[in-house]
């Protein structure tokens, strides 16, 4: 048997330098580093690109929704079931078939005929990263060692850096330059020769690995998480496009029941074999459930304002792609500068709540300035003019997402950290999807009311009116943050991190925060 096909249940352990094995798992990384680079620029390349897909396919604003939120949403609920596949049937198996399906459905989105097809691709590339994501960080520790993990993960956190800066300015770039007037579709079509090396290359270097007592599949409680947030998120996207109708409002009113089914049958599956596809008794922990609170609140928010941003400059000012694009650079360096000097600095010195507080309050601040600055200069604002209020948010944002998933996992015992890690990563994509949605109702509506008096000018008004709600959402991120623990605390006794629970590696949390979608 090759080394290729060996099956691994257990942590790396050290292994000589240089040897031929150690110079295997590197290309090995490199191959994970990769998929994961192309997942978080695919999702960030999207929003820049969306009045391009908008004039191209004659399509209307809750179609191009739903070309972000769909994929959000398939994201989210694949998240925990696509980790479970890869400890049962093997991480190295489910990560190919993640990185090529993702290859297919960007190939789908890039020919997209129409806007029916180029929804259904995006969903489908959710789905497939879904598979793809969660295999990245369990297959990381069991090919390195605990003492080689931290640089190991020092360049994860440099890649989704990286991938936040590039995504936008590719995006624009591929949009601008309107290769072959192809216009927008590169966007898609550049993940192709990417995934094509990955499969080729992930197969020969990365090993095989299992969790040695994997958990069973919850396929009944999938398909209930799943028509509840869809019974949801449905009617706030498309509501609004055909005037609010009666079946919207029963649709959501439905999705309470649903959900509460979900609950009922997750509490009875984990009484009956112990594998539930949510472990409900973490929210037993006060500082667990207010953080999932809090991931949920700050996603949304990041929902609302990364699209209604893009459609305010390009729409409501008339920037091009590429000055949009160039726009947001300060946003995506403050916010990865103060990611890596929140867990470095501020944390060990105020305190896990204070440090979370003071990003979400930067946050706020930014969005009321970028309120004053927008109001004042109105039609004629310069990119140098939004240029403090972006830094804020950005800044905010880093502070935030790097130091919540210590706090919300600092009273978890470590029995369950898997679980939920997973279920954070889960509810930041959640949270998105939803902001995406509410979106017809903080920004569109008034887009709607507007624009047959103002023109390109109800996109303007329509921001201002948004940024308000995204204010004030922070305000309630601000007093969730009293219910988490002051300081960090340490969960796992020495020597005890290094082993979590069987089938959990693959929830593991990631070391740096999902990118910003811009």
């Amino acid at each position: 048997m090759t080394s290729k096909d060996t099956v691994a249940t257990e942590p790396a352990q050290d292994a000589p330098a240089d040897t031929p094995a150690d110079r295997r798992r590197w290309i090995a990384l490199a191959v994970l580093m990769t998929a994961c680079f192309m997942d978080l620029v695919d999702a960030t390349i999207v929003n820049i690109a969306l009045p391009s897909l908008q004039r191209d396919l004659d399509t209307s604003f809750s179609t191009l929704q739903w070309v972000t939120a769909g994929y959000a949403l398939a994201f989210a609920v694949g998240l925990i079931t696509g980790g479970r596949l890869g400890d049962i049937y093997g991480r190295r198996k489910i990560f190919l078939l993640g990185i090529g399906g993702f290859t297919v459905a960007s190939l789908l989105c890039g020919i997209a005929a129409d806007p029916a097809m180029l929804v259904g691709s995006r969903l489908l590339q959710g789905a497939m990263a879904a598979l793809m994501v969660p295999q990245v960080l369990s297959i990381i520790h069991v090919t390195f060692p605990a003492h080689e993990r931290g640089k190991v993960f020092g360049m994860f956190g440099a890649v989704v850096g990286l991938g936040a800066v590039c995504g936008p300015l590719l995006g624009a770039l591929l949009t601008q330059w309107d290769l072959a007037g192809l216009g927008w579709r590169p966007i898609f079509l550049i993940n192709l020769p990417v995934g094509i090396a990955g499969l080729v290359l992930g197969r020969r270097f990365i090993e095989e690995s299992r969790a040695p007592q994997a958990l069973r599949l919850d396929l009944v409680g999938m398909a209930l998480v799943s028509a509840g947030l869809l019974a949801l998120l449905l009617p706030l996207t498309t509501g609004r496009e055909h005037d609010w109708p009666l079946w919207g409002f029963v649709l959501m009113a439905s999705s309470a029941p649903i959900l509460a089914a979900f609950l009922a049958y997750e509490r009875a599956k984990s009484r009956r074999d112990g594998s539930p596809l949510v472990e409900l008794s973490l929210f037993r922990v006060r500082s667990f459930a207010a953080g999932i609170g809090v991931q949920i609140a700050f996603s949304t928010t990041l929902g609302v304002f990364f699209l209604i941003w893009t459609l305010y400059m390009q729409f409501g000012l008339g920037w091009s792609a590429l000055h949009a694009g160039l726009t947001g650079v300060p946003f995506s360096i403050a916010c990865s500068a103060a990611a890596g000097m929140s867990v470095g600095k501020l944390v060990p010195l105020l305190g896990a709540r204070r440090t979370l507080q003071t990003g979400a309050l930067t946050m706020a601040a930014g969005a009321v300035v970028y309120l004053l600055v927008a109001e004042r200069y109105g039609m004629g604002i310069a990119s140098w003019q939004m240029a403090l209020p972006l830094v804020l948010m950005g800044a905010g944002m880093g502070m935030v997402f790097s130091a919540l998933t210590d706090a919300v996992l600092s009273e978890v015992p470590q029995q369950h950290a898997g679980s939920a890690s997973g279920l954070i990563n889960t509810t930041n994509q959640m949270g998105f999807a939803l902001g995406l949605a509410f979106t017809s109702v903080a920004y569109f509506s008034v887009v709607d009311e507007r624009l047959p008096a103002e023109g390109s000018r109800a996109f303007v008004t329509a921001f201002g009116h948004a940024m308000w709600w995204v204010a004030a959402v922070l305000g309630v991120v601000f007093a969730l943050m009293y219910a988490l623990p002051k300081r960090a605390a340490q969960h796992a006794e020495a020597g005890v991190a290094d082993a979590p629970e069987p089938g959990a590696e693959a929830l593991l949390p990631e070391p740096a925060p999902e990118p910003v979608r811009v």
